[in-house]
């Protein structure tokens, strides 16, 4: 005779089943991060738990919900999204300071920024809109930060005009370095030096700087003419023109200063004066001085003769 004993440490079928335990009687025992969800659908179908009132309608609201977000991701919408729910949240753009436009206009400013009354500055990419910013005229740097929860600030930095370049009949403002930055639309720009011709934006700025040199000259002249890309002529603010040699352009200023404080040659009525030749200097008089000339040259010849 002897008795049959159970082996330690294990538990019958019937003893796991008794404790609610996922596979028990069947041979299988369920992880145990499994063991609780397990339980709780077999409490609710046995009818241990009662699901809550309308648990129903939220289930399908969140299928339907979750659907909607599904397309919105997958056709690209996810963005608009986040903007108008961020928009009607507090988070609208409504106050833009735009510092350091000068020439800018704002309007050109709010054109590329690109807002619609409910932009939200959670969604907004301020790197695309200094991209945007950034390929107006006068911007040589833009930044754009954002201040929450609605504040959108500009910052720019301009390029410096030098000059009104007129090629033709077209007028545009240019840097120092030749490039063109926009149109000439007048204002305050207006006092900007004007040169006139091809190649009269590269060869510029050397010789209005040797101009400068004499500021009782550079203050008269009106236009640097770029004539044949070789030589300049100054264009005063009495209507005459200096003409100067393609060589030696310092030492022919010096001389036409030094003439004018002599002889007050840039106040008497001449049209032109010629420096093109080293040996000589020709002045050009206006119609009414000539006629002057030779009517006293006449008396002089009649008074000599008699």
């Amino acid at each position: 005779m002897f008795a049959l004993r159970p082996r330690r440490g294990r538990r019958s079928g019937a003893a796991d089943a008794a404790r609610g335990v996922p596979g028990a009687g069947t041979g299988f025992v369920l992880p145990r991060w499994l063991r609780r969800p397990v339980r709780m659908i077999q409490r609710i179908s046995i009818g241990d738990v009662e699901p809550p009132r309308f648990a129903a309608t939220m289930a399908t609201a969140a299928l339907f919900g979750a659907t909607g977000l599904y397309g919105a991701i997958a056709g690209g919408h996810a963005d608009a999204i986040v903007q108008a729910l961020t928009a009607r949240s507090g988070f609208a753009i409504s106050d833009i300071r735009i510092t350091g436009d000068l020439h800018t206009s704002e309007i050109d400013v709010l054109q590329k920024v690109g807002l619609n009354g409910w932009t939200s500055l959670v969604g907004f990419s301020a790197a695309d809109a200094r991209k945007r910013i950034g390929n107006l005229p006068w911007v040589e740097n833009a930044s754009v930060r954002k201040v929450y929860p609605s504040t959108l600030e500009v910052g720019l930095v301009e390029r410096k005009p030098f000059a009104i370049w007129q090629n033709g009949s077209k007028l545009t403002v240019v840097e120092r370095s030749g490039k063109v930055i926009a149109p000439f639309a007048g204002g305050q720009l207006a006092a900007l030096p004007l040169i006139v011709g091809m190649g009269a934006t590269k060869a510029a700025p050397p010789f209005i700087e040797k101009v400068k040199r004499y500021p009782e000259l550079a203050v008269r002249v009106k236009a640097y003419i770029r004539v044949g890309e070789r030589r300049w002529d100054l264009r005063l603010d009495n209507g005459i023109t200096v003409k100067l040699p393609e060589q030696h352009e310092d030492a022919a200023l010096a001389e036409l200063v030094d003439l004018d404080r002599e002889y007050r040659l840039l106040s008497r009525d001449v049209l032109a004066i010629d420096m093109r030749l080293e040996d000589r200097l020709t002045v050009r008089l206006t119609p009414e001085a000539a006629e002057q000339r030779r009517a006293a040259f006449e008396a002089a010849r009649r008074g000599a003769s008699t």
